[in-house]
């Protein structure tokens, strides 16, 4: 009996007090540290040692899917990250293409693309230094592990400035960005046309990549374009126009004028 009625008093001595299991469930999910959580804690009227908010984020499970991890990476730092990337492309005469792009991950924005036969570590540093002849590169690059990626291309990213950072082995996913617009390239374009050699592929990407920056609107950037597309104003009655592009695979609509 005398355990019983001392469990019931320390039961509502810790209710009295405000004890942990009576705080929002936030709280028991922050990344911040035990004193700043206890200083939170302190303002909300909870009187608790420092050393109970310890004992409590130690028993809280832990999200430790890299996944997320890797995701809340890349959104933290979408402005200073560029990706690239390779992928092959037939030709009429049953020859392959490499076609090589790198993409800046805030606006989604291409910033060069080349197109060759036998792809190798010195032609990737030169189209590297191509991207960025006038501009400050970006802060860190995305790029895979095979071979055209090599010890030169390290080498020559880090003197430009940039942090060269690898994927994961067997990870694409984790460069996201430039594998999805691949396949937005294959679907929008390349699906729907027979490649003929290197200079008929080069003219089809230059007009692919106008369309891609001024006309098709994205879901990552809020149904707006890379390069920003005005929102037109019409009125009652006014006709839409509509402009072909890519030879009439795709059009662009807009209020004529």
């Amino acid at each position: 009996m005398d355990l019983k009625i001392q469990t019931s008093r320390r039961a509502e001595a810790r209710q009295q007090r405000g004890s942990r299991l009576d705080l929002p469930y936030g709280c028991r999910e922050s990344d911040l540290g035990a004193p700043r959580i206890h200083g939170e804690l302190l303002k909300l009227g909870f009187d608790l040692s420092e050393r109970s908010v310890s004992r409590w984020m130690r028993r809280a499970p832990r999200d430790a899917d890299p996944i997320k991890q890797w995701l809340t990476f890349l959104r933290n730092h979408r402005e200073p990250i560029a990706a690239m990337d390779f992928f092959t492309v037939p030709t009429l005469t049953f020859g392959v293409l490499y076609c090589f792009f790198v993409i800046g991950h805030d606006r989604r924005k291409i910033l060069h693309c080349n197109v060759t036969r036998n792809p190798h570590a010195l032609w990737v540093v030169q189209q590297l230094r191509e991207a960025w002849a006038y501009q400050e590169p970006h802060r860190f690059l995305l790029f895979g592990r095979d071979a055209k990626s090599g010890a030169e291309v390290v080498s020559a990213v880090r003197d430009m400035g940039s942090e060269p950072t690898r994927t994961a082995f067997r990870r694409p996913w984790q460069n996201g960005v430039a594998e999805r617009w691949v396949g937005s390239c294959r679907r929008d374009l390349l699906d729907h046309v027979i490649v003929l050699n290197e200079r008929h592929l080069k003219r089809l990407m230059s007009s692919y990549l106008l369309y891609y920056h001024e006309d098709r609107t994205h879901l990552g950037l809020a149904k707006d374009t890379p390069a920003g597309r005005a929102t037109e104003i019409r009125s009652a009655g006014e006709k839409i126009q509509s402009f072909p592009r890519l030879g009439g695979l795709h059009h662009r609509y807009a209020v004529a004028a």
